[in-house]
């Protein structure tokens, strides 16, 4: 049996008994709702772990061919796909592997909607119902000029024959109160299409697995909303919840230098290629056994491992001297991080290893010269 402190490092290490609680919550949200939940691959798409996700969920929402592909492969289930916009060249390949497909535009679907509805898959559209729950611009897709999603001007008197599901996606680790209002800007919105659709996707940003989120409220929204359009199937397809505090990220300190009166620990991970959120959202990561800078008695700036002169995770502060060799764990990092991860510079990809329900850590993947060797040509 390998040890957390013999796992390798830098390394993602999924807690398997975490993502099953997870699961059984996200399951009771559904059964108690009557809605469905299908796994968003662009927000936890660690196919090693499908097994158990599988137990509790039928499907996935990709965005890509490779989404959809792996989803088929090591998932199974229904696939529902949504893209900004898919390649002529590519969609033959897409409408193979999906059940459902979502089209970004009124011009996407003019130009390969029959082409899905000949391969017999039931499509959509995702349209853009203006809400503004996110705060980060960044990651606000409900803005007037966001380019996802079809405004209500231009489906106000219908939709073109062949569409028989709409397709909303504006929330971002959200509160069952904003799932309330996302529903509420729907019916308002495009409740004129409804009765019409077979299938009403509300995306992801259902944060319900976080401690103190209102999973009763939730059900209740859920429920009533199909009560008003009993013949709608509603899905949510959430990333983050499926995986929220499932995993850390497992560094190492690698060199100790003083710069300016500031205490840097080098690490052998990276916030550039292997915690991009930290610096894109931004967020302060949280580390075990850490406190913001000057609240314990040691305090060092944690620095990432590449050239770039901003890869800095943030200040903490330590019980004890922090040593060359220590490990740095930086708490829930299995959700979007993973997949958003890069090799600049040519960094050490970490490691990715599943701490089973017995307790046995297992190493399911180490990345080497060749991860690297090709992405490149």
């Amino acid at each position: 049996m390998i040890g957390l402190a013999e796992a390798p490092s830098p390394c993602y290490l999924l807690e398997a008994a975490k993502l099953r609680d997870n699961l059984r919550l996200i399951d009771r949200v559904q059964r108690e709702s009557g809605c469905t939940i299908i796994l968003a691959l662009k927000g936890f798409a660690m196919w090693s772990s499908f097994p158990i996700v599988s137990e509790y969920l039928s499907g996935c929402s990709a965005s890509s061919y490779n989404e959809a592909r792996l989803a088929k492969e090591h998932f199974g289930g229904h696939v529902h796909l949504y893209a900004p916009a898919y390649t002529d060249a590519e969609f033959p390949d897409l409408i193979e592997l999906s059940d459902r497909i979502s089209f970004n535009s009124l011009s996407q679907w003019e130009r390969l909607g029959a082409q899905a509805l000949a391969a017999g898959v039931s499509c959509g559209l995702r349209v853009n119902p203006r809400v503004d729950e996110v705060e980060t611009a960044l990651y606000n897709p409900s803005g007037e000029q966001s380019r996802l999603g079809i405004p209500q001007s231009e489906v106000a008197d219908g939709v073109p024959a062949g569409i028989e599901g709409i397709h909303v996606h504006a929330l971002c680790e959200c509160g069952a109160d904003a799932t309330e209002r996302l529903i509420q800007a729907v019916e308002t919105r495009f409740g004129h299409l409804l009765p019409d659709m077979k299938w009403c996707n509300l995306g992801g940003g259902h944060l319900m697995t976080r401690p103190g989120y209102d999973v009763e409220l939730l059900i209740r929204v859920l429920r009533e909303f199909r009560q008003r359009h009993p013949h709608l199937e509603v899905v949510l397809e959430p990333g983050s919840a499926i995986a929220w505090r499932t995993g850390p990220l497992i560094s190492s300190v690698l060199d100790i230098i003083d710069r300016g009166g500031v205490r840097i620990a080098m690490l052998d991970t990276s916030a550039t290629a292997h915690m991009p959120d930290v610096l894109e959202m931004p967020y302060r990561a949280e580390v075990r056994g850490a406190d913001h800078p000057g609240i314990k008695a040691h305090t060092y700036r944690l620095g990432g491992l590449t050239c770039l002169a901003g890869d800095v995770i943030g200040d903490y502060s330590f019980d004890e001297p922090l040593q060359i060799g220590d490990r740095v764990i930086f708490e829930d990092m299995i959700h979007y991080t993973m997949v958003k991860t890069t090799m600049f510079n040519g960094v050490a990809h970490p490691s990715i290893a599943i701490k089973h329900e017995s307790d046995r850590i297992e190493v399911v993947r180490r990345f080497g010269y060749a991860d690297y060797e090709g992405r490149l040509s």
